[in-house]
């Protein structure tokens, strides 16, 4: 049975940059040398639905006649975007032996998404 990480709410699921741990010239740098750095950063593998708003119309008089529908205002992040994030905002877990951070919408500082223009080689 397959199965899938799904993020709750304003939650982002990361995956780290590997290359955070090398310099420019190649070299491994040993952990104890990045824990010092308060920012990180990855690429989004999955996010949540987005933050919870509450409906309106449940708050009528009679909630027991109306079906509750989920509503959420979207995220601004998408899957694949590269973003950089608080460090210490971030939760490590490990689903099926491959580490991932989880944090929160608001720890995110920057994203860096591809568009046509800069697939195509033009430059923004």
């Amino acid at each position: 049975m397959k199965k899938e990480l799904i993020p709750v709410g304003d939650r982002v699921v990361v995956s780290l940059d590997k290359d955070q741990l090398k310099t420019d010239s190649g070299l491994y740098l040993p952990q104890g040398v990045k824990e010092k750095d308060k920012i990180q950063a990855g690429r989004v593998v999955k996010t949540g639905p987005g933050y919870p708003v509450p409906d309106p119309s449940l708050l009528s008089s009679e909630p027991w006649a109306k079906v509750p529908v989920e509503k959420y205002f979207p995220l601004q992040v998408r899957e694949n975007d590269y973003c950089i994030f608080l460090k210490e905002q971030g939760i490590e877990i490990s689903f099926e032996k491959k580490k991932y951070i989880v944090i929160p919408h608001s720890a995110i500082l920057v994203l860096i998404r591809e568009t046509e223009n800069s697939r195509k080689g033009y430059e923004l």
